[in-house]
């Protein structure tokens, strides 16, 4: 006889990891299964050294605050952002609080976040954006400089040997954050298991199909063995990274039609040289290259996987056809559907630099891309640094009614009329943001269920359902309290 459980959450990364915890929570008599394909949990685009471990708040990344026909700084989103991830560090807080995350510093610590900027234009365009950001209550504390002595005080690896008479300039927020979303993914599903969950990996799911009863039936089959099964499900989520839009289609849902994603890897450079560790501090963004897509912006950033410290520069572009490091070569076109053949063939015609981008980066070799690395730190040398592979991202391709299709960057979640199923397709600032992402579908799937677990979601989240930015002194408040729990840089 098939079981049926409450929820079935499928993939074993963080966003599961963290819609499984707010169910736990929430709904502690549920019966939860989680299913992942891999050996263990946080193996994909939640692992270390998969992303780059940013707590994204928009306090250094530029694509967060675009400029506008007149001029002037875009700040919404960089709020809106900035926002969720306050969500995240609430929810985090009150887990280390409870005891069920272990001592922050397994998963969290203190990394400035700087913008770094080079050429008259880009420096003009950061100042602009420094002046819209420092009176936003939740960017209280960001800094300004085109002083290299400054400059060189915040991140001294940035400055050596820098050409005299080049204009340059530097945002710095202290309280900006390295997370490793590895290490957090596991100290949540380790807490799901003793909840009760079940937490299984080697597990493949193979479909999901809607049933007579409008409940969900999840086959499957494990990876030793290759023996068969199936789960029957009153609620299913895809938290699956790019095979999300495999599973959703295989669930005949109408909601993902006109959906597709386009497959992007990435590499980065590290090094664990202790006399470069010891001089670089901070996570230091600056432009994206003409073309590249936002989750390419470079960026020289501290590291602490394992209570290791290391420095990464990246990402370099790379492609496969494959939606997961451990995908399938004939992912990309397996997606194909006739209602999104359209769009992603727009997608293609409007992207040629896109194209031209990833070209140019699949030619670079390994001294070319310490080349790249010079531009932040004019004195790398080529033996200090080993090319490291990162995750695969795939990026939403969506139907537009004005373009016919549109390739979007960040998050989307797809769910069912009815509820029953979401799934989420995207990437950045994905990890970030999971909380904020797991609270909306929470609201969207369990709207008769919402007002009942508003007392104990306010627990969890002080701010739950209201703005910080508007309120200055509970803004600071939150900060305050949430990084002497997790002790962070306030």
């Amino acid at each position: 006889m098939t079981e049926t459980v409450d929820a079935v959450l499928i993939g074993g990364g963080i966003m599961s990891a963290t819609l499984g915890t707010f169910l736990s929570e929430l709904q502690p008599d549920w019966k939860i299964a989680v299913y992942e394909r891999l050996h263990d949990v946080g193996m994909e685009s939640s692992n270390a050294w998969n992303n780059a471990g940013t707590g994204h708040a928009a306090l250094c990344e530029l694509n967060y605050t675009p400029e506008a026909a007149d001029g002037s700084v875009d700040t919404a989103k960089a709020i809106t952002i900035n926002e969720q991830f306050q969500q995240s560090r609430q929810f985090w807080s009150s887990l280390v609080d409870e005891g069920v995350l272990d001592a922050p510093s397994t998963f969290i610590n203190s990394a400035p976040h700087m913008t770094f900027v080079r050429g008259e234009k880009d420096v003009a365009f950061l100042k602009k954006r420094y002046e819209a950001l420092r009176t936003q209550p939740l960017f209280e504390g960001i800094q300004y400089s085109e002083d290299s002595r400054v400059i060189n005080s915040w991140a001294p690896l940035l400055m050596q040997k820098r050409r005299a008479g080049e204009p340059f300039a530097a945002t710095r927020v202290t309280s900006g954050t390295d997370v490793d979303f590895g290490a957090l993914t596991h100290q949540l599903f380790d807490n799901l298991r003793e909840r009760g969950a079940e937490v299984v990996t080697n597990r493949e799911v193979k479909s999901i199909k809607r049933q007579k009863d409008d409940t969900w039936l999840i086959k499957w089959r494990n990876s030793i063995g290759r023996t068969p099964g199936a789960t029957r499900a009153r609620f299913v989520f895809v938290g699956a990274g790019g095979w999300a839009i495999k599973l959703l289609q295989s669930s005949g849902i109408p909601e993902i039609s006109g959906y597709g994603v386009f497959p992007i890897g990435g590499q980065w450079l590290k090094t664990s040289n202790p006399a470069l560790v010891a001089q670089h501090k901070a996570k230091v963004y600056s432009q994206a290259s003409v073309g590249a897509p936002p989750m390419s912006v470079p960026h020289l950033d501290t590291r602490v996987v394992n209570g290791e410290a290391s420095l990464l520069f990246g990402p370099f572009a790379t492609f496969s056809p494959k939606f997961l490091k451990n995908g399938s070569m004939f992912d990309l076109v397996a997606q194909v559907r006739p209602g999104n053949l359209w769009p992603m063939m727009k997608v293609a015609i409007d992207n040629p630099s896109l194209i031209t981008y990833l070209v140019g980066e699949l030619l670079k070799n390994h001294k070319k891309k310490v080349d790249s690395l010079r531009t932040f730190m004019p004195t790398a040398k080529d033996e200090d640094w080993e090319l490291l592979d990162a995750g695969q991202r795939a990026q939403v391709m969506k139907k537009d009614p004005k373009k016919g299709g549109v390739l979007q960057f960040g998050t989307e979640v797809v769910t069912s009329k009815d509820g029953t199923i979401a799934g989420l397709l995207g990437a950045s600032p994905g990890a970030s943001t999971a909380v904020s992402i797991m609270l909306g579908l929470l609201q969207t799937c369990f709207p008769d269920r919402i007002a009942e677990w508003e007392p104990r979601l306010r627990e969890l989240i002080p701010s739950y359902g209201e703005k910080l930015n508007p309120r200055p002194e509970i803004a600071a408040e939150v900060l305050s309290e949430t990084a002497e729990t997790l002790a962070l840089t306030a």
